[in-house]
Parts: C-alpha cells; sequence; structure tokens
C-alpha cells in the first residue's frame, strides 16, 4: 500500500501518509491520488510535495535509554515532552518497539521498520522483558493487585488495538496514555501515604514528649503536696520546749 511505502521511506507514519494522500500532497507517475486504497511498485515514481520520494531505508534498529520524565508516544495531548522530542535532531523517523511509562527508565528499542516493530511486539514473537520495580514508601497488597488487574486489562485492550486494523495506532496511544496516567495516579497515592506516614510519626514524637512532659509535671506536683503535707503537720504540733498553761482558778 502507498501509505507503508512512504512510511517505510521516512516520510511519515501511516496515518500520517493517509491524510497526506487525502489532503492531495501525493502524486503517483504523475497523477494526483486521494485515497490510501492503492498499491504500489518500486518501479512507481512517487512525490510528496512535488519531492520525489526515496527508496525505503533499509531496517535498523537503536538502543535508547530513555529517562524518566518523557512520555513514550508520537504527540501528547497534555503537552508533555515525549522521547522524540529529546532524540538527535539527525536521528531519521523511528517507532518504539514497546514503550515505557512516565516514571519509568531503561532500554527502549527504536526502528524504522513498521514490520519488525510489529514482529518484536507481538507476545507470540516469545521475547523475554524484564522489569525492575522501586516502591518508596508503604504500598498496600490491596492498590497492587488492582493496579495488577487494570494493567492486564489495558494491555489486552492494547494489544487488540493494534491489531484491529486502521485505528489501531490512535486506539493504542489513547490506551497507552491512560495506563501512563494509571501508573503516575499509584505513584502519586505512594508518595502521599509516605507523606502521611511520615506526618503521623513525627506527631507520635510530639505525643510522647508532652506525656513525659506531664509525667515530670505530675511528680513535681506530688512533690509540691507532700511538703505542703509535712509543713501544715509541723506547723500543727506544740513546740517541745513551750511551758504547760497554767490551771485556771
Amino acid at each position: 500500500r502507498i501509505a507503508k511505502v512512504l512510511s517505510r521511506a521516512g516520510i511519515a507514519s501511516r496515518r500520517e501518509a493517509e491524510r497526506m494522500i487525502e489532503a492531495g500532497r501525493v502524486r503517483v507517475n504523475g497523477e494526483q491520488i486521494t485515497s490510501p486504497a492503492l498499491n504500489v511498485t518500486p518501479e512507481d515514481k512517487i512525490t510528496v510535495d512535488n519531492t520525489p520520494v526515496g527508496a525505503p531505508e533499509p531496517p535498523r534498529i537503536w538502543l535508547y535509554h530513555k529517562p524518566t520524565g518523557l512520555v513514550t508516544t508520537n504527540s501528547d495531548e497534555k503537552g508533555r515532552e515525549t522521547i522524540f522530542d529529546a532524540l538527535p535532531e539527525d536521528m531519521p523517523r523511528v517507532m518504539t518497539v514497546g514503550r515505557l511509562d512516565l516514571n519509568s527508565e531503561g532500554l527502549l528499542l527504536l526502528t524504522n521498520d513498521g514490520a519488525l516493530k510489529r514482529q518484536l511486539e507481538l507476545p507470540t514473537s516469545g521475547w523475554l522483558r524484564r522489569y525492575r520495580v522501586r516502591a518508596h514508601g508503604h504500598v498496600h497488597p490491596g492498590r497492587l493487585a488492582a493496579l495488577a488487574k487494570e494493567n492486564k486489562a489495558l494491555d489486552a485492550a492494547l494489544a487488540e488495538a493494534r491489531a484491529s486494523g486502521t485505528t489501531a495506532s490512535d486506539r493504542a496511544q489513547a490506551l497507552a496514555a491512560q495506563l501512563s496516567e494509571a501508573n503516575a495516579a499509584l505513584a502519586a497515592l505512594t508518595d502521599r501515604q509516605a507523606e502521611l506516614d511520615a506526618t503521623a510519626a513525627t506527631r507520635t514524637a510530639e505525643i510522647e514528649a508532652l506525656r513525659a512532659e506531664v509525667a515530670t509535671l505530675d511528680a513535681r506536683l506530688a512533690e509540691a503536696r507532700a511538703r505542703i503535707a509535712a509543713a501544715e503537720a509541723a506547723a500543727a504540733r506544740p513546740a517541745a520546749d513551750d511551758p504547760p498553761e497554767a490551771p485556771a482558778d
């Protein structure tokens, strides 16, 4: 298909190529086309905006270390920085194999071949992926179980979207964004729980200090009461050297 050829040549993604075709920007053998439902051969002459389309580059793979804070998507509806914004300017048009979430970092494969990307992403390919997770604070097991269940459902829907046909790319990006938001929400809850735990620990220490101060005051009060009682008892006893009173006549 013409859109696939344009994508392999590095012109645009398939979806973007289809839009370019519908806008009348693509010509095949000098004739303007407006539908992507067209098969072409290597002998056909293709131009985009009157610029000849070269032969597709051979398949290539790049190893990319994704840092935290970047979204794995072509364009983010929230305006956040994507991994493609951080790539070198001289990089050709590439696609990601799979994804890493916003707060994740590590190895991410990039390729210029859509067929290779799909082959590597399919579960039937049997590629083993390993992830290391670090949780800060105290995470309730129930929350982890709920997140795992949600991620499993989203992954299944994402795989279905990628295999469904013309709208797969848009649906896949939307589901990937939902998964990223779910992970970000869990991270926010974990951070909030850690803050509450720290606050509770501080307040517990303050309460214990107040209890110790009250105990000290109670001891001093008891001591003062004992001294007052002793003083009152001493004042009530007659002195030993006082003469007895004379009997009345």
